[in-house]
């Protein structure tokens, strides 16, 4: 049984999705309700919705509790659940920074701390898995943000402790995805063509990720088939962290010589 926090929508809802239609149970949570509601509604019988505030402690216990009672002990969590946050070292607030953390950073803790307690009632022999996603920008700096990036390098380390803590009952792995198209970072009223030209110039692979993409390697994680990783960084970036594409005329002289 798996449970995926922030799957109300975008990328979170892709692994909720991806995860069914691979025969698991799922557990969807999120702060959305009525979005998260529908969701499960539309996944059917191996689907169950529960209101999950990722930066509270009872909150966690009690989506836990609910998702035991449906579909028994943990087996898999995606710490998914994010927030953006924007400003940098000069200008954002002591608030709004700790906002920004309270969900990534803590409410990934939380999340570790509050799944592990289940699925260590998991039945002998089945090795769990936690999915911590994090980003390229826990990889990398980005200007503008810096509660967001200093969260992201966090759920990066604390991936590592909690991999080495709990093997080799349970493996922990980071995601980092680059640039996926979903509302945390297209902002409403921007066509299809105005998101896909600002990402078409910095990105090796010319746009962003679906959230199918990453779904699919979360659920790669999940399974036995990444059976001998643990404490690993999976990155999912069009190859951005690579380096800087070259500019489009060399793009296309090289086409040209091909």
């Amino acid at each position: 049984m798996a449970l995926v926090t922030g799957a109300s929508r975008g990328q979170g809802e892709a692994e909720a999705r991806a995860f069914v239609d691979e025969g698991a149970a799922v557990v969807l949570a999120d702060v959305l309700d009525a979005e998260g509601r529908s969701v499960a509604r539309s996944l059917g019988p191996q689907a169950h919705y529960v209101h999950l505030d990722v930066r509270k402690p009872t909150s966690w216990a009690r989506a836990v509790a609910e998702a035991e009672r449906v579909f028994g002990p943990l087996c898999v969590l995606v710490n998914n659940a994010a927030v953006l946050g924007a400003g940098g070292v000069e200008d954002a607030t002591p608030e709004e920074f700790m906002n920004v953390v309270a969900v990534n950073q803590l409410g990934c803790f939380l999340g570790m701390q509050a799944a592990v307690r289940s699925m260590r009632r998991a039945p002998r022999g089945v090795v769990c898995s936690i999915i911590n996603v994090s980003s390229t920008g826990g990889m990398v700096g980005y200007p503008g943000a810096i509660a967001y990036a200093g969260s992201k390098w966090a759920v990066r380390g604390m991936t590592k402790a909690a991999a080495l803590e709990l093997a080799p009952d349970i493996r922990v792995n980071s995601l980092h995805p680059g640039p996926v198209d979903t509302p945390m970072i297209r902002e409403e009223g921007v066509s299809d063509e105005e998101f896909a030209a600002r990402w078409r110039p910095i990105v090796p692979l010319a746009r962003s990720a679906r959230p199918e993409e990453i779904a699919k390697v979360a659920l790669f994680l999940a399974s036995d088939e990444s059976s001998f990783m643990t404490g690993s960084e999976v990155v999912v970036d069009g190859g951005r962290l690579a380096g800087s594409p070259p500019p489009p005329a060399d793009q296309s002289s090289k086409r040209e010589k091909a």
